[in-house]
C-alpha cells in the first residue's frame, strides 16, 4: 500500500510543481517563475519543495518496486510532466526531471542496502543540483536561482528522513 501511495504521490508532484512555478509564490517575475523564500536570504521557484518531495518519493518507489519500477516511474513522470507543463516549461521540466531522477537513482542504488538514510540524503542532493541546473537553464536561460533552488529541494529531502526511517523499520518488521 505504501508503494502505491508513493507512486501516486510521485506522479502528482510533477504537474503540481509545474503549476506552482507559474501561479504561486511571494513574488512572480514577469516572464519568469513565481518565487518563495527558502532560507539563508535565498529565493527559488515555488515548485522547488514539490520537486524535493519527488526525489524522496522516487526513493520510496524504489524500495517497494525495485530499480526497474523506479525507472518506469521516472518515465511516467516525464510523460505527465510533458502533458501538464505549460508549453514554455514542458521541455525544461521533462529534461530536468529525467536527468535529476536518474542522478538520484545512480546515487541511491549503490548506497541503499548499507545506509538507507545516507542514500536518501545524498541522492536527494545529487538530484537537487542536477534538477536545479537543468531546469533553470532550460526554462529561463539563467542560473540566478540555483542556490535557492538547491537549498529548497534539500529541505524537502531532510524533512522526509523521519518518514524514510519509519518506512525502513516497518518494511523490515513485515514478514
Amino acid at each position: 500500500m505504501i508503494g502505491i501511495l508513493a507512486l501516486a504521490g510521485f506522479a502528482a508532484t510533477i504537474p503540481a510543481a509545474n503549476w506552482m512555478i507559474g501561479n504561486l509564490g511571494t513574488v512572480c517575475v514577469p516572464d519568469g517563475p513565481c518565487l518563495i523564500p527558502v532560507g539563508f536570504g535565498l529565493s527559488a521557484p515555488s515548485g522547488v519543495l514539490i520537486v524535493g518531495l519527488a526525489l524522496v518519493l522516487r526513493d520510496v518507489v524504489h524500495e517497494h518496486f525495485g530499480a526497474r519500477g523506479a525507472l518506469l516511474a521516472i518515465l511516467a513522470g516525464c510523460l505527465l510532466s510533458a502533458f501538464f507543463a505549460p508549453p514554455a516549461l514542458a521541455l525544461a521540466s521533462v529534461a530536468a526531471f529525467a536527468l535529476a531522477e536518474l542522478a538520484d537513482l545512480a546515487v541511491y542504488e549503490p548506497l541503499r542496502r548499507r545506509r538507507l538514510l545516507a542514500a536518501v540524503l545524498l541522492s536527494g542532493v545529487a538530484g537537487a543540483v542536477v534538477d536545479s541546473a537543468a531546469f533553470l537553464w532550460l526554462a529561463f536561460g539563467s542560473l540566478d536561482f540555483i542556490a535557492g533552488n538547491t537549498v529548497g529541494k534539500i529541505w524537502a529531502s531532510l524533512a522526509a528522513v523521519p518518514f524514510i526511517s519509519v518506512l525502513r523499520v516497518s518494511t523490515k518488521a513485515t514478514p
